[in-house]
């Protein structure tokens, strides 16, 4: 399991765009992959999960990720908050 922190730099938070780009690339691997805010949960393949999670510009999620190719998902997903998705 790799976890880490990110945070979110996209103008209006992860709405629905940002979040189906997410939701886009976790759907392409073998892991899974959890998004918390506080102590709110949401699964990184469920676009209504995402939102609902209320994330902001400037909040700070943390990001699990567990599976076969955690190493390689964990690195896209840095690298997509990196760039403001």
């Amino acid at each position: 399991m790799i976890q880490f922190q990110v945070t979110v730099m996209v103008e209006g938070g992860l709405h629905a765009r940002p979040a189906a780009l997410l939701v886009n690339r976790a759907a392409q691997s073998q892991s899974k992959i959890t998004l918390n805010k506080g102590d709110k949960q949401a699964d990184g393949r469920s676009i209504l999960g995402i939102m609902t999670l209320g994330v902001s510009q400037g909040d700070s999620l943390t990001v699990r990720v567990e599976g076969s190719d955690e190493e390689h998902v964990a690195e896209v997903i840095q690298q997509m908050f990196s760039h403001s998705l």
